[in-house]
């Protein structure tokens, strides 16, 4: 399961108050215990300040960069923001969070993905009513994956995001998600399946064994990677578990190290 960790996210109180006062040590930190926790990518978004976004998302891509060697994913809708970003990246390939079936949105940043060698977050969403039932979340991506093949993309590097949406407002949607990755994944051999994982328990109570059962679920059905926050002990345990019992930790070598190393309860 490849793990984009999402904590250095503008959305979040703690994030916007440190680029309020470009506290650069609030930053690092959590870049650094994400990257201990066992991220593969770290996440960066600097998107609530109107104006300022290209400035703090590059500001957040050196912080990173300083902190760790890990790849990193930059999150924002914004071409003019990524235009500013990409140049800045010094490592390990990006990954571009997101892309989807607006034409504008579409024709500017699939060029920047290939021009900078980037795996893209592929969102099942066009300019209409966003997806909720698995026929039309499938038929989305569908589109959206075929015209990333023509525009020069391969397979491996588009994370297709069915979008889930709370279970407290649409019941179904979790199951309609989960079912979507599996016919996604069916239809395109070799291509990945991500999402935003706390979406789903959005306005609900119990928030976190909300989105440990979903996560099960959308492992059991064949997701491969999420954006999550790693240093959420049990949310980590029940991606380790899910993985062995759904035959994707081969031997369970995976969970019994953990567990060996004391990151299991």
């Amino acid at each position: 399961m490849l793990i984009v960790a999402e904590r250095v996210n503008a959305s979040r109180k703690a994030i916007r108050a440190a680029l309020e006062t470009l506290d650069a040590a609030a930053i690092a930190n959590e870049v650094r215990i994400q990257a201990a926790a066992g991220a593969h990518y770290i996440d960066v978004n600097g998107g609530t300040f109107p104006g300022r976004e290209a400035e703090l998302l590059c500001w957040l891509v050196d912080i990173a960069q300083a902190e760790t060697q890990l790849p990193l994913c930059l999150d924002s809708p914004d071409p003019q923001a990524l235009v500013a970003a990409l140049p800045r990246i010094k490592g390990e390939r990006p990954m571009i969070n997101s892309i989807n079936l607006e034409p504008e949105r579409f024709e500017k940043i699939l060029p920047l993905a290939r021009q900078y060698n980037a795996k893209l977050i592929a969102l099942a969403q066009g300019e209409g009513v966003p997806a909720s039932t698995t026929v039309e979340k499938v038929e989305l991506a569908t589109r959206l994956v075929e015209q990333l093949l023509k525009g020069g993309m391969v397979l491996d590097d588009i994370y297709v995001d069915p979008l889930v949406f709370p279970v407290g407002t649409d019941s179904t949607s979790a199951l309609a998600t989960v079912t979507a990755m599996r016919e996604i994944m069916a239809r395109f051999p070799g291509v990945h399946t991500i999402c935003g994982l706390t979406n789903v328990s959005h306005g609900l109570p119990a928030r976190k064994l909300i989105n440990r059962s979903f996560l099960a679920g959308a492992i059991a059905n064949g997701m491969d990677a999420a954006i999550i926050d790693p240093t959420d002990p049990l949310l980590m345990a029940t991606l380790l578990g899910a993985e062995a019992v759904f035959g994707r930790d081969e031997y369970c070598m995976n969970l019994i190290e953990a567990f060996q190393d004391g990151k299991l309860a």
